[in-house]
């Protein structure tokens, strides 16, 4: 004899909360200071002038300004090469 009623009990059907990652902050928007610029893992984004990283590797501004977004080409260590966004925040 079964020990529980035979129900229709699945061990499916669990879902993870997304993330929400992602550029919150577009160029030329207006940054408060403390404002997520940029939500991500790893550093896709690099934080540049008036730009801090925090540590889950999101990017927010650290003065009032005008968002910024600039390609730079990045030695690494081996000598290739990448090309890195960097996230600026012009102050004005």
């Amino acid at each position: 004899m079964a020990k529980t009623k035979a129900t229709g009990a699945t061990k499916l059907g669990r879902d993870s909360r997304p993330q929400y990652l992602g550029v919150k902050l577009f160029g030329g928007q207006q940054a408060k200071v403390g404002s997520i610029i940029v939500r991500q893992r790893g550093t896709k984004f690099m934080p540049g002038k008036n730009v801090a990283r925090s540590g889950d590797d999101s990017l927010y501004a650290l003065r009032v300004g005008t968002v910024r977004f600039q390609t730079k080409r990045k030695k690494k260590f081996d000598g290739s090469q990448r090309i890195a966004k960097i996230v600026h925040v012009d102050l004005g």
